[in-house]
């Protein structure tokens, strides 16, 4: 199944198909990208496409993020820690923490430079419309890592006004931590849909940073975080997100997902996996997520729902979205 890496060319497709969308029966498209999986050891199981060169993990990278705060000296647990590495959906019980660890910090929602944005979750974007709710700060599903770092920042007494710029006191730890858990360098650093520095690196050392945090020592910034998250999922993700029913659902599983079609997953025994649909095609993932698991020995009810993934017609299911490797 390993496929060597290639340079794309005009002619050279630049990653293979991982899924198809079949309607009617009628194949209408196709989604490409690249996936790899890391034996207990460490060491490259099996890969489909360019595993090596450099990708924006967009927020799979957050937990890496996270555990640089705490490497900073913030001191946070249980659910206020879960956030900080969290994409939330934006429901009332994501929003509330928000506010109180802002309270908590001496901060306000002014003090956010994420941009203002309606809840991630379809259903809570409807309620907030209907009940005449506007963007907010605080509703953007970045908002729990914008308070950590601002209650990092504010603690080490690092400038509040300039805590997104690259050479900020606290994303220069941050980028340690990354380097740290990813074993390679950061090839760029842009700039994420939430305003926060974004560090490039391969898909195979994004499998090797969560592998690297479910196999943390006890009491290090890494086990702190995987274990936040694994105890409250629902705080990393959402009711209604694949990342909290895997955390749920199989034990010791740590999961985090990314903006354009990324995933980041490592299994309690240090196995791990990492992937990225190349177009950014969202439907893709929890079919190819769900493929790579069960290609991994993952035996569990979950992966039904993860991997289910329905193409409509009149309002009906007419088709799928499949893994196809």
């Amino acid at each position: 199944m390993t496929q060597p890496a290639t340079t794309p060319t005009a002619s050279t497709p630049s990653a293979p198909v991982l899924a198809e969308v079949v309607r009617s029966g009628f194949t209408e498209g196709r989604h490409r990208g690249s996936v790899v999986a890391l034996a207990a050891d460490g060491s490259v199981e099996w890969a489909i496409g360019d595993v090596t060169s450099p990708v924006f993990p967009r927020s799979a990278n957050k937990p890496m993020q996270a555990a640089g705060m705490l490497r900073a000296g913030l001191d946070l647990a249980g659910e206020r820690l879960a956030l900080a590495a969290a994409s939330h959906s934006g429901e009332p019980f994501h929003r509330d923490l928000v506010r109180t660890m802002l309270k908590e910090h001496g901060l306000t929602p002014d003090h956010l430079r994420c941009p203002p944005a309606l809840p991630l979750d379809q259903q809570e974007q409807e309620a907030c419309l209907a009940a005449g709710g506007r963007r907010d700060r605080v509703a953007m599903n970045c908002s729990g890592k914008h308070t950590a770092m601002l209650a990092a920042a504010a603690l080490r007494a690092w400038p509040l006004e300039s805590y997104l710029d690259p050479a900020h006191p606290l994303q220069r730890v941050i980028r340690t931590a990354v380097e740290d858990a990813a074993g390679e360098p950061v090839a760029a650093v842009g700039v994420d849909g939430c305003g926060a520095p974004l560090m490039a690196i391969s898909l195979t050392g994004l499998a090797r940073a969560f592998r690297s945090f479910v196999l943390a020592a006890p009491g290090t910034p890494e086990q702190r975080v995987a274990d936040a998250m694994r105890a409250h999922p629902e705080y990393v993700a959402g009711t209604h997100r694949h990342d909290t029913w895997l955390m749920r659902e199989i034990p010791g599983v740590l999961a985090k997902v990314g903006a354009e079609a990324v995933q980041g997953l490592a299994l309690p025994d240090g196995r791990a996996l990492a992937l990225k649909i190349e177009d950014g095609g969202v439907r893709a993932l929890g079919p190819v997520l769900a493929r790579a698991l069960r290609l991994m020995g993952v035996t569990a009810p979950v992966l039904e729902r993860v991997g289910r993934a329905p193409v409509l017609g009149r309002g009906e299911e007419v088709g799928e979205v499949r893994a196809v490797f």
